[in-house]
């Protein structure tokens, strides 16, 4: 039996190298078929890891609250000289994230952020970078981690004491030969105690400007009252705006800074970023919405913030992606489909070219089975031959995409194993049908045939 067999796979593969060119033409679609599901799952997979990515570098559940300088909504104001009055609005403000904590059971954390743009020196260099005044809970949110030293103490909150964890790449720009743990770095005009320094973030430049995020490894974070109480405190009333509120007869921080035409609007705002996070993703949108009308009201209704929720946001994304190579996807289906309907027409016009050579064989005593095993021989051996190009010309696809279009991608052995097996099965479905016809063939009829 197993003589017949191997006797018939060699009938076969002389048939396929008699033809060459027919086989290699019969095996296009299968070829493309192919390349084109390894392209396709390689550019969703790499599309899934990148929204996965990006989700974790804007946290799980996070609502981010961002305030707006200039107003532009809120109802207005006339004075008794006709002239347009802003309302009054204290701004983005601590008071905003105790309500917030206070009122909405749903909220699991919170982190407000302070940003300043300053410079870094230590040990006679100096850099340009931006000084974050941050909560405990930023760490968390955020999934970052201290490489060493640790996190601030409770103290160190509280009384807003002078220290600081530095980033990977500041560590790396100022402390490559020393341990920083207990060094002081001068951040604007103050000096910092390090203690901690933050894990290296990777994450790419498109990553970064897609979700407008800053990069971390540069970030220099002190806690919040720390930054409050040493460096800026944007709600604090000033001498010069009790003066301009005196002179526009309203309380101060009525007459909110207006821009000129060469000077950016002032920022009145305390915090610079207020990312709260939920305790489960269903409440994502109805938090932002309670957080929307709180604010408002908060902010006498001036709308000076902007409310986003990254994690749908970026699931819409992905949706929006996966429906995309789901139909590419569906495209390199039909492919394979029509590489398959090809064997088979190749196969069933081959038998008309090969009847004697078949009637031959049945009057030498070749069984009918014989006959059948042979041509699923020949369109299988096609189909896997083709299934093997096609898996070399998709890897290669993949990474010319990934290079060339900036897209990325991730080969799976899976999505391999897949197209193999779907290129190994079309040939062996396909073929069975003109292998049954050429064993029906007649002997006498055949060998008549001309």
């Amino acid at each position: 039996m197993k003589e017949r067999w191997l006797a018939n796979f060699f009938v076969a593969l002389e048939a396929i190298m008699a033809n060459k060119v027919r086989s290699i033409l019969t095996a296009l679609g299968i070829i493309f078929g192919v390349a084109a599901v390894i392209a396709m799952l390689a550019i969703g997979r790499g599309a899934q890891q990148e929204i996965l990515e990006q989700i974790k570098l804007v946290g799980v559940n996070n609502i981010i609250i961002t305030p707006v300088v200039e107003q532009t909504e809120g109802e207005v104001q006339v004075n008794d000289q006709g002239q347009e009055q802003k309302k009054f609005t204290p701004g983005l403000t601590l008071l905003d994230v105790q309500s917030i904590s206070d009122i909405l059971p749903s909220v699991a954390s919170m982190s407000p952020e302070v940003v300043l743009e300053t410079y870094f020196i230590y040990n006679g260099m100096r850099r340009t970078g931006k000084l974050v005044g941050i909560s405990n809970d930023y760490f968390d949110q955020q999934n970052f981690e201290v490489g060493q030293g640790s996190i601030f103490s409770e103290r160190q909150m509280e009384k807003g004491e002078p220290v600081c964890i530095i980033g990977y790449s500041v560590k790396a720009r100022f402390f490559a030969q020393e341990n920083p743990i207990g060094k002081r770095i001068k951040c604007g005009p103050h000096w910092l105690e390090v203690v901690g320094v933050m894990e290296e973030r990777m994450a790419s430049q498109k990553a970064l400007k897609d979700l407008g995020i800053r990069d971390v490894n540069m970030d220099v974070y002190t806690p919040i009252n720390t930054m409050l109480i040493r460096y800026e405190n944007r709600a604090k009333v000033t001498s010069s705006e009790l003066k301009a509120g005196a002179q526009g007869g309203g309380p101060p921080g009525s007459q909110q800074p207006q821009a000129t035409a060469n000077q950016q609007p002032q920022n009145y705002h305390q915090v610079d970023r207020l990312v709260v996070q939920v305790a489960d993703s269903k409440y994502l949108s109805p938090t932002a919405e309670v957080l929307s009308r709180m604010l408002k009201r908060r902010h006498y209704g001036v709308v000076d913030y902007e409310i986003t929720i990254p994690e749908l946001l970026l699931k819409q994304e992905q949706r929006t992606k996966k429906i995309f190579n789901m139909v590419l996807f569906a495209i390199a289906a039909i492919s394979l489909l029509v590489g398959g309907i090809g064997i088979m027409n190749i196969m069933l016009a081959s038998i008309l070219e090969r009847i004697r050579e078949i009637g031959l064989r049945l009057a030498l005593g070749a069984k009918k089975t014989d006959i059948v095993v042979q041509f699923v021989f020949e369109s299988v051996m096609i189909s896997v031959t083709g299934g093997l190009i096609g898996i070399l010309l998709g890897v290669v696809l993949a990474i010319i995409i990934s290079r060339v279009a900036d897209i990325p991608t991730i080969i799976s052995v899976g999505s391999i194993f897949v197209s193999f097996g779907v290129a190994a099965g079309v040939g062996l479905i396909f073929g069975i049908a003109p292998a049954r016809k050429a064993a029906g063939q007649n002997p006498i009829n055949s060998l008549r045939y001309e």
